[in-house]
């Protein structure tokens, strides 16, 4: 029993660590390799998938060397390769670095299945503590994290999981270790059904169930009293600890079989199709039931199910390796449809049909005895810091009331894609520094938990940095679109969803109303997504229309990444309506790429009535663009 505890301990640490390896390989690949948007798509995807097709002759290489050595050595490059991206090497080296030690990861998954027959309990732990640590960290890897608090949790994380692999591979199975009053260990599988589906699991897990970011913007969504928007909530929901209880005492605790092959199924579709229609907090509840018993319901163990040996061994590799493959395919087809514009909300359901034909596909268990109190007591740790997870992401302070109007008001302007800078590091602390001093920041290219960026809660992170509120509306999905963030209050705001007009990727217009000591101001952010090789004419009269009606004669200042430069014909329609290049002063003012910036596609307007001071673009690479920064003086108050 000890070393069925001690190989439980060693896959949950595991998973930790190579979920800590893909949060950092996934956006990597896209503001690396794909370079926004520069390499085509189908490259982009295929240099994706290229590494886990590689890692399926993993099995064949441990049943050559022997399970063991080659475990081993695998874990120590994944350990190697974890701390040396907490180094931050940025640029081409960390995104060869992910890619060993992704690579290093599904080789010691392989490994470890031809190891270990019973999985469920490893898998759930870990994909679980990953959840927690997630949430108490508000959803910032702690692979981004520099300083003493970073490098020791990152070392005590790494060389727990050394230490613990070391061991297994030390002590063999069958070695007399426990007391002869030791109860008997469960019957045997061949374990396939449950390594098959570690894939789908990572990926439902991560995008949906126990995602502490997805917790946090569900949490958020019309708390303002704005229909449909999102207005700096605290943190992780009070539900996400209720998810990872819910998904440990599935995964852990059987139910009846004729209820669990049921009730298991049910919730896991249901769930993925809510998330699909946009309803986050039933799906992620539902989900992380409805996984964690499909996971257990896998690990159910027949007479007939029972192989041993090499051959089984080899049979539990190959499905952890294949069922990787389903996560990395599932991954790319779910976040190539914002780019090359198909409908992708049945990729999570396709995946959930997927998890239930294989977990019904094995015999039902009996009723048995609550698990050994190693799991209730991981089980009750996990949940109780998950709880208290909250305490540790604090909201921004609600902004004071002014007592009189200011005179002059500061606006900034940024895409800042996903908080990731062109060396593809997340780095907010370089975007809070380059919008510090700004009043109003209107935000592009704001995520709120894709799991392609590592599932953070960008706006979240970036507001409390800047101690600043803010209104999120969605765009292309609920977890990405635009924000406005101010040092004033917002009294009212309303998003307006744009038509693509043959562009893959959604927009919408976000109107927001700020109140300056009893005076309005009407702000109006927005990111205009083109057709491939067209200008974006039409979703800029739409903005144009819609900032106007909005802003009901109160003075406006609308802007964002407009995707079209100052003599272009959907710039024109902004000044058609009425409005005022805020940047006029300080043209050429380009804004993209940010290295070598060539292209003028950032822009602010005001109305008539307000006059624009000191224009710029600070220099920084803290993203793919520059941010545009403008002071606007406000009319005189009106005559009493």
């Amino acid at each position: 029993m000890r070393h069925r505890h001690l190989s439980t301990l060693t896959l949950a640490l595991g998973v930790a660590v190579l979920l800590d390896v893909l949060r950092v390989w996934l956006p990597s690949v896209i503001t690396l390799f794909g370079r926004a948007a520069e390499t085509p798509a189908e490259m982009l995807g295929a240099f994706a998938l290229g590494w886990f097709v590689l890692a399926l002759a993993a099995p064949t290489l441990v049943r050559r060397l022997g399970a063991r050595p080659v475990g081993l050595a695998a874990a120590g490059v994944l350990a190697a390769a974890r701390l040396a991206l907490t180094a931050g090497p940025g640029g081409a080296a960390q995104l060869w670095l992910a890619c060993v030690g992704l690579l290093a990861g599904l080789v010691w998954l392989a490994a470890t299945a031809a190891l270990v027959d019973r999985p469920v309990p490893g898998l759930a732990l870990g994909l679980a503590g990953q959840a927690t640590g997630h949430a108490l960290l508000g959803t910032e890897d702690l692979v981004w994290r520099g300083g003493t608090s970073g490098w020791t949790l990152s070392c005590l994380l790494v060389l727990s999981f050394l230490a613990a692999t070391a061991l297994g591979s030390w002590q063999r199975p069958g070695t007399p270790a426990s007391s002869g009053s030791d109860p008997a260990p469960p019957p045997s599988t061949d374990g396939r059904r449950a390594w098959l589906l570690c894939g789908p699991a990572l990926l439902l897990a991560n995008q949906i169930a126990l995602a502490p970011a997805v917790w946090a913007a569900a949490s958020g969504t019309g708390s303002s009293g704005f229909p449909g928007l999102s207005h700096a909530p605290g943190g992780a929901a009070p539900f996400g600890a209720f998810a990872v209880a819910l998904f440990l005492l599935a995964a852990l605790y059987r139910p009846p079989a004729r209820l669990a092959r049921v009730l298991w199924p049910v919730a896991v579709f249901a769930g993925a199709v809510l998330f699909a229609a946009g309803r986050l907090v039933p799906a992620y509840l539902l989900t992380a039931a409805g996984l964690g018993g499909c996971l257990a319901l896998s690990d159910a163990a027949g007479a007939g199910d029972q192989v041993t040996g090499a051959r089984a061994a080899q049979r539990r590799g190959r499905a952890a390796v294949v069922g990787m493959v389903v996560f990395a395919v599932a991954t790319v087809v779910y976040y190539a449809a914002y780019d090359l514009g198909y409908p992708n909300g049945w990729v999570p359901i396709v995946t959930a049909v997927l998890v239930v034909l294989v977990a019904l596909a094995g015999p039902p268990w009996s009723p048995v005895a609550l698990p050994e109190p190693a799991r209730r007591w991981s089980t009750f740790a996990l949940v109780l810091l998950t709880a208290f997870g909250p305490l540790f992401h604090r909201p921004p302070p609600p902004a004071p009331r002014p007592v009189s109007p200011p005179a002059v008001i500061r606006v900034a302007a940024y895409n800042i894609r996903m908080g990731f800078g062109l060396d593809g590091r997340l780095d907010l602390d370089a975007v809070a520094r380059v919008l510090r001093g700004a009043d109003v920041v209107l935000l592009s290219e704001v995520d709120r938990g894709w799991w392609l960026n590592g599932g953070h809660d960008t706006l979240a992170l970036l507001a409390a940095r800047l101690r600043m509120p803010y209104v999120f509306a969605p765009a292309a999905d609920p977890l990405w679109g635009d924000a406005v963030l101010s040092r004033f209050p917002a009294r009212s705001a309303r998003s307006r969803a744009l038509a693509g007009h043959g562009a893959p990727t959604g927009a919408q217009a976000l109107g927001v109303t700020l109140d300056l000591g009893g005076r309005e101001l009407a702000v109006v952010a927005t990111h205009l997504q083109p057709p491939p090789g067209r200008d974006p004419v039409e979703q800029a009269r739409e903005v144009a229309a819609f900032a106007r009606g909005y802003a009901a004669g109160r003075p406006l200042v609308l802007g964002g990444d407009l995707n079209t430069e100052p003599d272009d014909a959907a710039f024109a329609e902004f000044t058609r309506a009425g409005l005022a290049d805020a940047l006029a002063a300080a043209r050429p003012l380009w804004t993209s790429p940010a290295d070598e910036p060539r292209t003028q596609i950032d822009h602010v307007f005001v109305s008539p009535g307000l006059t624009t001071g000191e224009a710029g673009a600070p220099r920084t690479e803290a993203s793919d663009h520059l941010p545009v920064r403008v002071t606007v003086a406000l009319p005189g108050p009106p005559a009493r």
